[in-house]
């Protein structure tokens, strides 16, 4: 079982502490949210499992943390000053603004949503809104302005005398993680004396002006991204992309989700970026609640084979066809020269992207389940691997008017916590902090009782079956380290 649709998680989320709406005593703003403290949690254990996997248990990958802010000449030379934006068209009627593609993306096959006089030239789409009738989703006019590019980037200056309107001085909050890993090509490469094949991975924060986000943390215009660039060379691309395919599907389903919540999406000739020879989406279930079972599915990550697009637009050395140089304002060649063949090229790159937001919310609709106690209330079970759980343990005192049973927890959560994350909870009765560790993902529960205090043992009580069973206190921690690693 997993969560019937986004908006359940959406409740848990601000009812248990993983997500809160952003500046919310000010009214908020639209899309931003921020991580609480069980959030924050879930959010780390995501990227240490990435970084763990693809840093440190892999030979052949370096890690980065490149700036936010870059030199504007990134963006220029990387086309997202000219290409980054999206198709953007308002309601005349009611001044709404959305994404052209969406809209025909949704409503294009969908009756609800087209008038009278729709023109499509096949099921599913129109050649524009106004041709395919498609009616305001906040009003049901079909009074639509024509579509222009809006540019993604978040626009800013740099300096504390530069003006707003200085190009001087204009800089971007950096709309992908990736570009400060292309510049960085040669540096990490010479530092680490590395080889082909290897990679740079990186987890930052990125930024775009999304004309409609939505969808709780689905959408957002500040996300994290976790991203590899994998250089070889260029006979060695298909393969490795593949392979890389193949090792997210793994992880993927390492971290909880579901095999049957998972598939693939070969991107089109048409739907490829410029500079891709193919791009593999993994998508996820994300609106389970949807009629149409194709509009169930969206994007969890990327992967890419960019070929040498990125390093060759960066080089000060490749030319036009006019033999003009492409980059006129580099200062590095980031080619790579084999010793073994006595060849110099440029290297193609196979990029895998995962939003960290995404991961966290896929991973959360998958562990989420329901069941009814022997008292007939319907209780949630946040089924989350050991391995993502915010918390592994919570210590819970049966009596916490008794000094004698308050110490013994204490201590036990003392010794507890320098192997696994340990909690003390005391805040209600037994019930209803059982409830609550079981609604937060909370693997065991030990609970320490009257009992406990003359044969010195505790009741451990498991998340997903209610199970309960007596341990002693010498045998606690290696007993629960056991059951966390199976």
């Amino acid at each position: 079982m997993s969560a019937p649709n986004i908006e359940t998680i959406v409740s848990l989320s601000k009812r248990r502490g993983f997500v809160y709406p952003a500046s919310e005593i000010y009214g908020g703003l639209g899309s931003s949210w921020d991580y609480g403290p069980l959030g924050v949690e879930l959010a780390n254990n995501i990227k240490n499992s990435f970084w763990r996997s693809v840093v440190y248990e892999r030979d052949d990958i370096e890690g980065l943390d490149s700036a936010i802010i870059q030199n504007r000449l990134t963006w220029k030379y990387s086309g997202h000053e000219e290409t980054f934006s999206d198709p953007m068209v308002d309601c005349r009627a009611c001044k709404s603004r959305y994404r052209e593609d969406k809209l025909l993306e949704e409503f294009g096959a969908s009756t609800d949503h087209i008038g009278e006089g729709h023109t499509f030239a096949s099921e599913g789409g129109g050649n524009s809104l106004k041709e395919a009738r498609i009616k305001c989703p906040n009003c049901g006019e079909v009074d639509w302005t024509e579509p222009r590019p809006f540019n993604l980037m978040f626009r800013t200056t740099v300096g504390a005398v530069s003006a707003d309107d200085d190009p001087a001085a204009l800089a971007y909050l950096r709309p992908e993680t990736a570009q400060g890993i292309f510049t960085n090509f040669a540096n990490v490469l010479n530092t680490s004396r590395r080889k082909l094949p290897f990679g740079i991975a990186q987890i930052g924060k990125a930024f775009r002006n999304e004309v409609t986000p939505g969808n709780f943390i689905f959408r957002t215009r500040e996300f994290e991204q976790m991203e590899i660039e994998y250089f070889v060379k260029p006979d060695e691309a298909p393969r490795a992309h593949q392979e890389w395919i193949d090792g997210f599907d793994t992880w993927l389903q390492s971290l909880g989700i579901s095999k049957a919540n998972l598939k693939h999406y070969e991107q089109t000739k048409e739907e490829l970026a410029h500079y891709s020879e193919r791009t593999v989406d993994i998508l996820y279930r994300f609106f389970p609640e949807r009629e149409d079972e194709a509009k169930q599915w969206d994007e969890l990550m990327g992967i890419a084979n960019r070929t040498d697009f990125d390093l060759r637009v960066h080089s000060k050395k490749p030319e036009d066809a006019d033999g003009k140089r492409i980059n006129p304002d580099s200062t590095e060649d980031l080619s790579y020269f084999d010793t073994a063949t006595n060849e110099r090229f440029y290297p193609y790159i196979i990029e895998p992207s995962v939003g960290v937001n995404r991961t966290l919310l896929a991973v959360m609709m998958d562990a989420y389940e329901e069941r009814i106690n022997d008292k007939g209330e319907t209780r949630v079970i946040l089924k989350l691997t050991p391995e993502m759980a915010p918390i592994k343990v919570a210590v819970l005192p049966l009596a916490k008017n008794k000094p004698e049973i308050v110490e013994m927890a204490k201590r036990l959560k003392k010794d507890l916590q320098p192997t696994m994350r340990a909690v003390y909870d005391d805040t209600g009765g037994i019930g209803k902090l059982y409830a609550r560790q079981d609604e937060i993902g909370t693997p065991f529960c030990v609970t320490i009782d009257h009992e406990s205090l003359t044969d010195n043992a505790v009741t451990v009580r498991d998340r997903d079956t209610w199970e309960q069973e007596r341990i002693s206190v010498e045998e606690l921690k290696n007993y629960l380290q056991m059951r966390l690693r199976a």
